[in-house]
């Protein structure tokens, strides 16, 4: 899939809010969500392969309703928690944005396309949420588990209750959404190209990445707006906490999916998820964040930045990067 470069301008700015009536999925996808093609049972509705535990044999010797269980809530799961990201993140950025709350953005293109892209996560929200219903209601799924936050939110969550001052906060939820913004479509490829899994699943996932091809030169031009303009501590700030935000957005949640197998009834949940981490190699189950660099070569602080992206391309041109979930 084709990820749009955050090297951009004004110029870009306007074409992106002018293109939104004719590429946004809210306008030309609606009724794909809302009406959409047969479900087939036989068909998974998760990726396998994004299992971490799929290979342990406490789990690969479970009886195969559960392992199918244990796909489906995977895939209910990864809605819930995309639907947290949105909400409890993404949104609230928006609407500092869009209320002037960061220096730089007092033009009328700026507050276009901030708008624009609000209401697309709102619409990501609601599309994710019909998935996650008929989901459950074709595969007789009655119970919805209080699924743990993504880590990526717990620990801007767990920063931002460290916070003093009301600038921090909101710096760090800007620079937690522009990570994912410019990131997001390397994670959401993860499920768009699959055909293992039901189609609508991959729609779902293809159409998401779709607006969010808009989304990330939206939010790498808007940095490059706010960034010249704040204070020299605050720009320190951001510096600071930029690898934490990385590492935040790629990281394998292993809370989560202890939560997934127990539900499952899967025994020994605890268990095969420690196993499966204490042998994982490392933390990061995403490794393409090729854009972040690429926004901090253009804010000129690549090499304030304390990340080892060179570390991180053999596994990124490698085929085994899948892992988990946001």
């Amino acid at each position: 899939m084709e990820h749009s470069e955050p090297g951009i301008g004004p110029s870009t700015l306007r074409r992106i809010a002018a293109a939104w009536p004719r590429r946004a999925t809210v306008r030309t996808d609606l009724d794909k969500v809302t009406s959409p093609e047969a479900y087939d049972r036989d068909v998974l509705d998760y990726p396998e392969h994004l299992l971490p535990f799929a290979g342990h044999p406490d789990f690969a010797g479970q009886p195969e309703d559960r392992r199918l269980l244990t796909n489906t809530l995977a895939w209910i799961a990864y809605n819930a928690r995309v639907i947290a990201a949105e909400e409890h993140v993404a949104n609230p950025t928006f609407v500092m944005l869009a209320h002037g709350r960061f220096p730089g953005l007092e033009r009328y293109e700026v507050k276009e396309v901030v708008q624009q892209a609000h209401v697309d996560e709102v619409w990501h929200t609601y599309m994710h949420m019909v998935a996650m219903q008929r989901t459950r209601e074709v595969r007789g799924i009655t119970a919805e588990a209080d699924i743990v936050q993504p880590v990526t939110n717990r620990r801007l969550f767990a920063l931002a209750d460290q916070c003093s001052e009301s600038w921090e906060r909101d710096l760090l939820f800007l620079l937690w959404t522009t990570v994912g913004e410019v990131s997001i479509n390397a994670f959401l490829d993860l499920l768009a190209g699959d055909t293992t899994i039901q189609p609508m699943h991959a729609l779902i996932a293809r159409l998401h990445a779709r607006d969010e091809a808009a989304h990330g030169p939206v939010l790498a031009e808007l940095m490059k707006e706010i960034f010249p303009r704040l204070e020299r501590h605050q720009q320190d700030f951001l510096v600071r906490w930029f690898p934490d935000a990385i590492t935040a957005f790629g990281a394998e949640d292993y809370d989560l999916w202890p939560q997934v197998l127990s539900l499952a009834k899967v025994p020994k949940a605890a268990d095969i998820v420690g196993d499966t981490q204490g042998s994982a190699g490392g933390e990061l189950m995403l490794t393409d964040f090729s854009t972040v660099r690429r926004l901090l070569s253009d804010l000129g602080i690549e090499h304030r930045v304390e990340f080892d992206f060179d570390a991180l391309v053999p596994a990124a041109a490698g085929a085994g990067q899948a892992g988990g979930q946001q």
